[in-house]
């Protein structure tokens, strides 16, 4: 058996009992450590499973994102860290890629961090066009090099080269359309109180060209017309969390005025 190489998962979940242990089989084995961060509300057994692959499990309150990623990442051991979620499973195609990666260099040669594609799957099918995809994710980096910054999307932020990889990482985020349009709130809801706080004005610009150009680009620019009925679907999701996003910060800035009728 080939030696583990000296790399902790860093796995951010809440309540994902139903769909962890695919993420955990394709991550055990190959790697040295499996740190587990969970928010004190879990409460489904999500940490149990993890124990029983051998993961360390460590609990804080949530939050964001970006924090609970840097929770992880102090808890790990190992040099080199590897972030994923319980909807990501690692491709055995991308985990062969970070093996050969790892062997074919010596360790002072290596980069700062590698990124790989992300491949979701939605609506039966996987989703290869559109704002979708590649989706290329900087989630393999050393421990020292970077950290992580941002909410809801966070980012990491790094000191150092990164090396793409070719190989996919697969997303099982969407299982369903319900559970696509409920993201939408809490995602708009951020970015009101986001663009606010940097004291922006939003125009009409923003809520007809913004979402037009985001259908465009996805579904002709693109090709999301090559993904059938769900790269039609996707695209027009796209637009209209744009224009939502838009005109609840409309919302926002009239709720402040003054009732002028008082």
């Amino acid at each position: 058996m080939d030696p583990k190489l000296p790399i902790s998962i860093c796995l951010v979940t809440s309540n994902e009992a139903h769909r962890i242990r695919r993420t955990l089989d394709s991550v055990a084995g190959w790697t040295s450590e499996i740190i587990l961060a969970i928010d004190d509300k879990v409460t489904d057994g999500t940490g149990k499973i993890a124990e029983s692959y051998g993961a360390k499990v460590f609990s804080q309150p949530w939050r964001g994102h970006a924090a609970h990623r840097n929770f992880a990442s102090a808890h790990a051991t190992q040099p080199w860290l590897l972030a994923i979620d319980a909807d990501e499973v690692v491709s055995d195609e991308l985990r062969a890629e970070i093996i050969a990666a790892f062997q074919k260099q010596e360790p002072p040669s290596l980069p700062a961090a590698y990124s790989f594609p992300r491949l979701s799957f939605f609506g039966g099918r996987w989703i290869r066009h559109g704002n979708w995809y590649p989706d290329r994710k900087v989630r393999l980096w050393r421990k020292e090099a970077g950290q992580w910054e941002g909410d809801p999307h966070e980012k990491l932020v790094l000191r150092g080269n990164v090396v793409p990889l070719r190989a996919n990482l697969f997303h099982f985020s969407n299982e369903n359309i319900d559970q696509l349009l409920s993201k939408i709130s809490v995602v708009s809801s951020i970015f009101v109180r986001q663009y606010q706080a940097r004291q922006r004005r939003t125009g009409w610009t923003d809520l007809t060209i913004r979402p037009f150009w985001k259908f465009f680009r996805a579904y002709f620019l693109r090709r999301g017309f090559l993904d059938g009925w769900p790269g039609y679907f996707i695209a027009w999701m796209d637009a209209f969390s744009t224009v939502t996003r838009y005109v609840k910060v409309l919302e926002a800035e009239q709720l402040k005025q003054p009732d002028e009728k008082k």
